[in-house]
């Protein structure tokens, strides 16, 4: 559940979602970069995917888009412009899914890795799954858009990877009936119970156990590793050491040097150096313990060659990374890769 107790400071939104709800709003007809400057953001915040939008500003955001671009059925059309890829590793864990119960747990262990002002939990009654949407109290009159795109996105992820085999039953949303509830009845495509104790989908349990086409063991087991390192570096949300391991693990292109790291949090490079100093760690400690991590995993996942997995973690020398890889390992990588963690040359 949604831990109530947490500070509104710690809970944000990925500005890859920002980049979404902006084309929406510019689709409306709205003035996008003045829409950013009243909550305090420029337009180069769209291209900043590696900095996260706090809950305050993400709520003034909403509300403010709703008024501007007067569609109070805003949640609903952002939800339709979620595709998979926008969930990072939980859509490709998603996609990669055995079955839609292993998706729905999926859903319930890491919602929170992609969006932390919802929290996902799974019901199963007699007749039918509910999957249960959350929101965090804090986000108030942005509630409602919020549960709807949750809850269209979550609709659109299940159809795309049971192309189309577990149909919702019906949707229940705890607020009262809107006045746009023919038009969301018409995108959601099902039944709407409003005023209802709860909010999110309902599902047959038939079919919940059905094998997937696009199942890949493989796959679902390496984004679902990624997905428990990024619920790791959420509990240590408040330090900055974990803001700069997360910014260091989702850069996609290498291993980003301190100067860039720095700027992809908003600080300069002495700042970022003295911060992680006063919390008795370095960035160059933190680039060693990410990329004997990521090695591990990613030569663990037996779906990289050893040279695509030094590409991967930054270096152009292979020497340099079968170094690296027996100081942390005490053996080299083709060794690890073919005897296991602890053998020797």
């Amino acid at each position: 559940m949604v831990d109530r107790g947490r500070e509104s400071a710690s809970l944000f939104v990925p500005a890859v979602y920002l980049r979404q709800i902006a084309a929406q709003v510019e689709a409306l007809g709205a003035d996008v970069e003045r829409w950013l400057e009243r909550a305090g953001l420029g337009v180069r915040a769209l291209d900043e995917l590696d900095k996260g939008i706090e809950l305050a500003v993400f709520r003034a955001l909403i509300i403010d888009a709703m008024k501007v671009t007067g569609e109070p059925a805003l949640g609903l059309l952002i939800g339709q412009r979620l595709p998979m890829q926008t969930h990072g590793s939980l859509g490709y864990a998603a996609l990669s899914s055995g079955t839609i119960r292993q998706a729905l747990d999926l859903f319930a262990a890491f919602t929170r890795t992609r969006f932390s002002l919802v929290d996902v939990s799974v019901i199963e009654r007699r007749d039918e799954v509910r999957v249960r949407v959350v929101a965090e109290p804090s986000l108030g009159d942005a509630i409602r858009p919020v549960l709807e795109a949750v809850s269209m996105a979550t609709k659109d992820i299940l159809d795309t990877i049971s192309m189309g085999a577990c149909p919702a039953r019906y949707f229940a949303f705890s607020f009262e009936e809107p006045e746009y509830a023919t038009f969301a009845r018409q995108t959601l495509g099902c039944e709407l119970r409003y005023r209802s104790s709860w909010s999110g989908i309902a599902l047959a349990r038939k079919g919940l156990d059905a094998p997937l086409r696009a199942a890949d063991p493989l796959a679902f087991r390496e984004a679902v590793r990624i997905c428990e390192r990024e619920l790791e570096r959420i509990a240590t949300t408040d330090t900055f050491e974990g803001r700069v391991r997360r910014a260091v693990i989702e850069h996609h292109n290498g291993v980003p040097s301190l100067e860039l790291c720095a700027r992809m949090l908003g600080v300069t490079p002495r700042t970022l150096h003295r911060r992680l100093a006063a919390e008795g760690t370095s960035f160059r400690a933190i680039i060693e313990a990410v990329r004997s991590q990521l090695a591990r995993e990613l030569i663990d996942s037996k779906r990289f060659s050893l040279q695509e997995v030094a590409y991967r973690l930054g270096y152009t020398d292979f020497a340099n990374f079968r170094r690296a890889f027996k100081r942390w390992e005490g053996a080299a990588p083709s060794v690890y890769a073919r005897e296991g963690r602890g053998s020797t040359e």
